[in-house]
């Protein structure tokens, strides 16, 4: 796990060496182990690398054999040591035992046909050093990360953005475009930045740059159709058990400590299964609790750990360690970042970086397997008529206020919010924060001004949903959740807070085969009736307690609701009331206060409105944004 990054340039070689460097010194949090650079006349390459495989000989740089290529890597390749057996049958020798040298070797046997075969999470870049080209490549579900920026001069590229802003020739504005779409995502999507200039790469894409210009395309794609109709709910469990003890399997090489997040969770507990099946020694677990009953899961992670007999770690996640993260959480959050969750992730990061080097997780477990209630709740939206919207969405809003987490009257106004929209738009307003009409009756006309057009999410979602290959119903909400918020929340917010704490997060839910493969089971295995994960639960009861595998769905809130109206208080108080805030040069202050005033009161829950506007505020104030 490391930082890349690089430019193609004619500047002098001290010149190229002094860029990269301070490139890189934004990015060594990433990788705090070494630092490798490769400059010619029309390149210069950086890394920062986290040493996990070969601790002595991984160095990059690395060249190919025929000494033609040479790679930069951000990642794992599960499956390194299988294909590096074939390509020594092949001739190929190898100095390190790194899938960084394996990859570089394929990609001089294969060119980028070698995608294909890596099993893993990567952003890598290889230079062609005698056709002078360069290609960047990022794994199928955008697990690691990789921006860019490309005008007639030169194309430059890093894992984060902070490390194309340390270069000096990027002056980035700010797109109004993007946080119009970030008020109601809670997150910028890719292709996208906050930034008009600089773009994400998304996942499954590869860049190719020569001097006559840079290419954009597609490599991997899935899809939900056919279907594969086996003869019965055992023999899909069989087949679902053995992809998953496959993939943790996969993912249990490393040079250095490794253990397991464990929430208490279906997904989390059923990882930490296979996994301590894995290794020798009790495996080391880690859990982050709360002080509010509504938001703690730890008795559960407590139940699977003693189950497991691993060795369990906890920490609480209180007001003051919550206000003592902020100016850290500030500081790597490069663009304007809503989901809370990033909080208590960041520091379950930093307290199992304290024990081990490598740690896996069941992210992707409700994308991949139906997990969200959003998938049942579209199943009843489309029976309710349109005619009965206006008294639904009076009658939540009649609802007495609740802070707890996921409280009745909270899903009840979220359900509300999203009907009368076609599907792909309700979800995400479900999912989100502001919807159009809430930022219509706020935008000041100056940031109105700015904006494009009104309809920003609406043109992404048909723009990236007609990529779907779902054709059926709720099925094609998993497309999009996969798309949008795994690709560009829960994968970000995980790489973000472990790479910051310089933790490695492996993902085997994530792996192609299960994605595949689950993609491929009718929809009645994945969400029957009411039950979801219908097929992962499945397999959960022959392994876990039955009060963790069918216990509801709890998430990784926090407490943000009743910390507005306590240890939040002063500061949400502070931006909503100064008139130089930023927040109020995108939404009249009149609108701000409002939103404010009826949270404090407890007259409505505006917890995600307010928390968006605050995230955002302090990502301008700390990065000196100016609109």
């Amino acid at each position: 796990m490391c930082g890349i990054y690089g430019f193609t340039t004619k500047y002098h070689h001290n010149e190229k060496a002094e860029i990269l460097k301070q490139m890189g010194q934004t990015l060594r949090h990433r990788g705090p182990d070494q630092s490798g650079k490769y400059v010619v006349s029309d390149i210069a390459l950086g890394i920062e690398r986290l040493s996990i495989l070969d601790l002595e000989k991984g160095d990059q740089p690395i060249f190919s054999n025929d000494g033609n290529f040479v790679i930069v890597h951000n990642g794992e390749v599960y499956n390194y040591r299988e294909i590096r057996d074939k390509l020594q049958g092949l001739g190929y020798s190898f100095r390190s035992d790194t899938d960084t040298e394996v990859i570089v070797n394929l990609y001089q046997y294969k060119g980028l046909e070698c995608l294909y075969d890596l099993n893993g999470m990567f952003s890598f870049a290889i230079y062609d050093i005698a056709n002078n080209k360069l290609i960047i490549a990022r794994d199928r579900f955008g697990i690691k990360p990789l921006y860019y920026l490309n005008n007639k001069s030169e194309f430059i590229f890093s894992s984060e953005l902070k490390g194309l802003l340390a270069h000096p020739h990027v002056n980035p504005t700010i797109s109004a475009d993007a946080i119009d779409l970030y008020l109601t995502m809670e997150y910028v999507p890719a292709p996208f930045t906050i930034y008009k200039e600089i773009k994400k790469l998304e996942q499954g894409h590869y860049l190719l740059w020569s001097r006559e210009g840079l290419e954009r395309r597609k490599w991997y794609e899935y899809s939900y159709q056919p279907k594969n109709f086996l003869k019965s709910d055992r023999e899909y469990v069989e087949k679902l058990d053995h992809l998953i003890a496959s993939s943790v399997k996969l993912r249990t090489g490393s040079d250095v400590p490794l253990g397991s997040f464990l929430s208490g969770g279906l997904d989390s507990s059923l990882i930490t299964y296979y996994l301590s099946k894995s290794v020798d020694i009790p495996l080391k677990t880690f859990n982050i609790a709360f002080e509010d009953s509504s938001f703690d899961e730890s008795k559960y992670a407590n139940i699977v750990g003693r189950h497991l007999g691993t060795d369990h770690n906890s920490e609480v996640f209180s007001a003051s360690k919550m206000l003592d993260i902020l100016p850290s959480v500030w500081g790597m959050m490069d663009e304007p970042f809503a989901d809370a969750s990033l909080l208590p992730t960041f520091l379950l990061s930093h307290f199992t970086r304290s024990r081990v080097t490598v740690a896996l997780s069941g992210d992707g477990g409700d994308e991949v397997f139906a997990g969200y209630p959003t998938y049942l709740a579209h199943k009843l939206a489309k029976w309710i008529p349109d005619w009965t919207i206006p008294f639904i969405k009076y009658g939540s809003n009649c609802l007495p206020v609740n802070f707890n987490n996921i409280s009745f009257d909270f899903k009840a106004k979220q359900f509300s919010k999203g009907l009368g929209h076609n599907p792909a738009l309700r979800h995400q307003y479900w999912l989100g924060s502001f919807d159009n009409g809430e930022k219509m009756q706020g935008y000041t006309n100056s940031f109105n001004d700015q904006l494009s057009g009104h309809k920003n999410l609406e043109n992404i979602l048909e723009d990236y949903m007609a990529e779907n290959t779902t054709g059926n119903g709720w099925e094609s909400h998993l497309y999009q959740d996969m798309r949008f918020l795994l690709q560009d929340d829960m994968l970000v917010k995980v790489d973000r807070s472990s790479m910051a704490n310089s933790l490695e997060v492996r993902v085997p839910y994530l792996d192609h085969n299960i994605v595949e493969f689950m993609a491929s089971v009718p929809s009645e295995g994945k969400y029957r009736l009411a039950t979801s994960k219908y097929l992962l639960k499945s397999l959960g009861k022959k392994y876990l307690p039955e009060n963790i595998v069918n216990r509801s769905k709890k998430g990784f809130g926090i407490p943000i609701a009743n910390w507005f109206c306590t240890s939040l208080k002063d500061r949400l108080e502070e931006i909503v009331q100064n008139p130089n805030s930023f927040i109020n040069s995108v939404f009249e202050k009149k609108y701000t206060s409002n939103l404010m005033k009826s949270h404090l009161e407890r007259k409505k829950d505006n917890r995600k409105l307010l928390w968006t506007l605050f995230v955002l505020e302090n990502w301008h104030r700390t990065h000196n944004n100016i609109i």
